[in-house]
């Protein structure tokens, strides 16, 4: 009688060890399938440099297997096109979301725009435009002459004349072109402009501001703002 029990109990360990066995197996599988499953994403066709706006004839779709999905993947046309990259977009890797953005020239969520007054200024480079990167100097009597911010530079939202007009060459646009990627038309269109700069507004943070504000207010010392080649060069 103990003999038959001992035979029943291990007959039924072995029947739930057998089909957690099976069940776990099963599990395995379902989870295997459901990485196998890819799930469609927008890609460049080609390489995109950094600063161009995306058109539709750009992209395409690429499909990715679903363990390698990550919620900054972009899966819309819409979502890209029109939006302007902010990084180098490799050919055929999937678009995360913060490599690109619609309205690069407004300040980001730590920043404001503010417009330089111009007894601040000691000098801006003529050949500055929107969307370019510029350093910034201060120029002082005393000696204490500095680079402000020097592990960054400073975005340009806009550049305007007297005439309250955005800087640029009419016929060969700056922003046009940077859009086109064409460094050469950018470069091109810097040698002539509608007028000379008489405004210029930075993207800059509220310390920043106020940075710039304490050091200048005094009349002691004026800015120079300087333009930097990696608005060009950058586009590689």
């Amino acid at each position: 009688m103990l003999n038959r029990r001992r035979s029943l109990l291990i007959s039924v360990v072995s029947a739930v060890l057998a089909a957690a066995l099976v069940y776990g197996v099963y599990v395995l599988q379902v989870n295997q399938v459901e990485l196998q499953m890819t799930i469609r994403v927008v890609v460049p066709k080609d390489f995109i440099r950094a600063g161009v706006l995306v058109r539709e004839d750009m992209l395409e779709f690429r499909m990715v297997q679903k363990g390698s999905y990550t919620l900054s993947m972009l899966t819309k046309m819409d979502e890209v096109v029109g939006q302007e990259t902010l990084i180098p977009l490799g050919k055929q890797e999937p678009i995360l979301r913060w490599k690109v953005n619609r309205y690069h020239l407004l300040p980001n969520e730590r920043q404001a725009t503010f417009q330089v007054p111009k007894e601040y200024l000691l000098s801006v480079s003529n050949g500055i435009r929107a969307g370019d990167r510029v350093r910034v100097y201060l120029s002082s009597a005393d000696g204490s002459s500095r680079r402000l911010f020097e592990e960054q530079e400073i975005t340009v939202a806009s550049v305007k004349s007297s005439a309250n007009v955005e800087v640029d060459n009419p016929k060969n646009s700056n922003l046009l072109s940077k859009v086109e990627g064409d460094k050469e038309k950018m470069y091109a269109s810097r040698l002539e402009a509608n007028g000379a700069i008489d405004q210029i507004n930075l993207n800059l943070a509220e310390s920043e501001w106020l940075e710039i504000d304490q050091l200048c207010s005094s009349k002691k010392a004026k800015l120079v703002i300087a333009f930097s080649s990696t608005s060009i060069l950058a586009e590689d």
